[in-house]
């Protein structure tokens, strides 16, 4: 049987991100990431034990970093991601971290989960607020199906927070990513939306 292009887009899921949705928690502002954002933005994506396991290029300036919150922009506008500064709500001019929904696969209703965290903020359960509310959302808002997450097999902290999240291990890789020179293992959780 085959479909017009019309038809398989009825099958896909839609997306629609005009409006950037804030999501609020008990101690959270989840928010966009502005260009006022940078200088935070450069010390978290520049700081060793933020980055340790995210296997991505270090930003070399600013400049760096602005490109990056234009390219958060076009992925939200294009619906295909989107990235929120994760903010105190005593303290909302200070951005401690990042959370988006990436590489949204509209035809299978799936997304992949990333964040990162300023490490003075590391083990007070702020990042598993954010997680929580970010899932929320994609199941709740955008309608996903699953969203995964691909960690470095070595980031205890990160597994240990998606397990507390319910997300399951679904699959492990050898050698399947490339950085800095060497190839790196993968582990990839998924969580599954249970609403009937």
């Amino acid at each position: 049987m085959r479909f017009s292009l019309r038809e398989v887009l009825l099958f896909m899921l839609e997306v629609d991100f005009g409006v950037f949705p804030e999501l609020h928690t008990e101690r959270l502002i989840l928010k966009e990431i502005t260009e006022s954002d940078a200088p935070e933005l450069f010390a978290l994506r520049s700081n060793e034990a933020v980055m340790k396991y995210i296997d991505r290029p270090r930003p070399k300036d600013l400049e760096d970093i602005l490109a990056l919150i234009g390219k958060m922009y076009q992925m939200r506008i294009d619906g295909v991601g989107i990235t929120w500064g994760i903010y105190l709500k005593d303290r909302p001019k200070y951005k401690i971290g990042n959370i988006g929904l990436f590489r949204i696969i509209h035809e299978h209703y799936r997304a992949e989960i990333g964040y990162l965290l300023n490490p003075d903020f590391f083990k007070k359960g702020i990042m598993f607020e954010a997680i929580t509310a970010v899932t929320h959302f994609g199941f709740d808002s955008i309608g996903l199906h699953s969203i995964e997450a691909n960690i470095n097999p070595a980031n205890e902290a990160s597994r240990n927070l998606l397990r507390k999240a319910g997300f399951e291990r679904e699959a492990y890789f050898k050698e399947n990513y490339r950085f800095n020179g060497e190839f790196i293992d993968s582990e990839i959780y998924s969580l599954l939306n249970q609403t009937p």
